[in-house]
């Protein structure tokens, strides 16, 4: 199976999980506080090696990571109706595609509320004001109401990536040097 084809199957098997929960909270009212424990659910996600490996590593069975997952879901509160899809993702083997999971809700809770969802990497950590102001140009941009997922990545010496859709804007100084390096390089 090649990489590509793993990567769709994820999507697929995630993209079921996220619209069955996503439907049963839709129904029930409870968007808003999905949206909220999805956040949450992916800093832990990414913040914690150990979830990831469970997510992963074949060493652990069924029940020990539907076990883990439940005790996750507790401890941070998690809804009954994600609890739930969390532990029956623990219980197929499906905890692999918990990040596409994640995404797939997002993007959900997102067309539901008519936003959109805008990726920022910067080099250093964006103010409240910029990132405001950057929401509010992007939203203008779009005719959508956007939400930022910021992050920082000091590989990029200064300035920024953002990525709406399937538009890309790259001002990071590190792509600027990289342009520079190739113009050289076909100039001698």
């Amino acid at each position: 199976m090649t990489v590509a084809n793993s990567a769709s199957i994820s999507a697929d098997i995630a993209g079921r999980y996220a619209q069955a929960l996503f439907d049963l909270v839709r129904d029930a009212g409870g968007i808003d506080a999905l949206s909220s424990q999805i956040d949450d659910l992916a800093l832990a996600y990414d913040a914690s090696k150990d979830l990831r490996d469970l997510t992963v590593s074949p060493l652990y069975d069924r029940q020990q990571q539907e076990a883990a997952i439940g005790t996750l879901a507790e401890r941070m509160g998690l809804s009954p109706e994600l609890a739930n899809t969390l532990r029956l993702m623990a219980k197929n083997r499906r905890l692999f595609a918990l990040p596409q999971f994640i995404d797939r809700l997002r993007g959900l809770i997102a067309d539901a509320r008519g936003e959109v969802t805008a990726d920022v990497v910067s080099a250093q950590a964006l103010s409240d004001e910029q990132k405001t102001r950057l929401a509010d140009t992007l939203a203008v941009k779009s005719g959508k109401k956007v939400k930022l997922n910021a992050r920082v990545d000091e590989s990029l010496i200064g300035g920024m990536i953002v990525k709406l859709g399937s538009q890309m804007i790259d001002s990071s100084i590190r792509s600027k040097l990289a342009s520079l390096q190739n113009a050289m390089k076909e100039v001698g």
